[in-house]
């Protein structure tokens, strides 16, 4: 079984975490790379507020407790503005801890694709690897919504 953590932004550190959730139980956004494998979330916590002060130090509770792979949030990638350092994070944990980092968790609902794609938030090629597991097709983001 692989043991997953979550992190997500700070700005949504009441977050309850159902999209994340619902998404694992049912192999979408993200968490469609383990279609066939038994997974269960055993962290959840928030990179601390910017610059990600827990970044550092919550990859070692995380890792004492099974984690192997690490997903940031969706909301790190549809908030706004979009995590300016999703990707610096991203290569801090898997240089530092030998985990995998997966960018996103749930779908992305349709309203935020909407206004990013207004807002032109994501024009830098990179983020076109960030997006990659959480933009599904229409209808699946619409339930997200």
């Amino acid at each position: 079984m692989k043991k997953i953590g979550i992190i997500i932004c700070d700005r949504y550190n009441s977050c309850a975490g159902g999209k994340c959730f619902r998404s694992m139980h049912n192999r979408e956004g993200a968490f469609s790379i383990y279609k066939n494998e038994d997974i269960e979330i055993a962290a959840y916590t928030t990179c601390g507020g910017c610059p990600g002060g827990n970044i550092e130090y919550t990859i070692d509770e995380m890792k004492k407790n099974g984690v192997t792979h690490v997903h940031f949030a969706t909301g790190m990638i549809v908030g706004y503005p979009p995590c300016p350092y999703i990707t610096y994070f991203h290569d801090f944990i898997e240089k530092n801890w030998n985990v995998t980092v997966i960018y996103g968790t749930h779908p992305i609902p349709e309203k935020y694709l909407d206004n990013h794609r207004h807002l032109k938030s994501w024009q830098d090629p990179v983020w076109q690897n960030i997006l990659k597991l959480v933009m599904s097709d229409q209808q699946t983001r619409i339930n997200y919504n």
